[in-house]
């Protein structure tokens, strides 16, 4: 029997929308890529309230733009992220790719952003040595599922996480001691 998931999640494409609906019982809504049309934002919004939303596009730029978009429209949405090696097709990268199994373990580990929130300075995130030193960014993103981010965008995100400076101090040092 498919896990029952009572939020709407938002794909890209149709194929996505397939490999979902092998996997797990959903309502889905497809942006058909960076088309994405103020009818389905307005659809999306409603769907925050109601029922709520995950997000789920593909680990590539117009994945993230999605994202980017939606979460500048909607607040308070919960986010799905894949590892991009997990996500490598023939073609190209996308949701549609991903095992059953590494999707069933990414709809375990939802994140949930909220507002903007001031939980940590830019200054302590200076402090954790994550500006310019990607091996440990990529470690932080990957222990609290995020996806792969830039200075500037896992900052946003540590934030609207809610994320403060001790508990990201303690992800990196973890990361320190099993990088001596």
């Amino acid at each position: 029997m498919k896990k029952r998931v009572k939020e709407l999640i938002v794909v890209e494409g149709k194929h996505d929308v397939e490999k979902l609906r092998q996997v797990v019982d959903c309502d889905v809504i497809c942006t058909n890529g960076l088309s994405i049309s103020q009818q389905q934002l307005d659809i999306i919004k409603q769907a925050s309230v109601k029922q709520g939303v995950i997000v789920m596009t593909d680990p590539d730029n117009a994945g993230n733009r999605i994202r980017d978009i939606i979460n500048n429209y909607v607040a308070n949405t919960k986010q799905v992220f894949i590892e991009k090696k997990k996500a490598i097709g023939k073609r190209n990268v996308g949701i549609e790719y991903v095992s059953n199994d590494d999707l069933l373990d990414a709809l375990s580990n939802v994140v949930e952003f909220k507002n903007q929130q001031n939980t940590i300075s830019w200054q302590e995130f200076i402090q954790l040595d994550l500006v310019g030193n990607s091996k440990k960014r990529y470690y932080v993103c990957q222990r609290i599922r995020i996806g792969l981010c830039n200075n500037k965008k896992m900052f946003k995100y540590l934030n609207m996480l809610g994320y403060n400076y001790q508990q990201v101090k303690e992800i990196c040092d973890e990361y320190d001691s099993n990088h001596k």
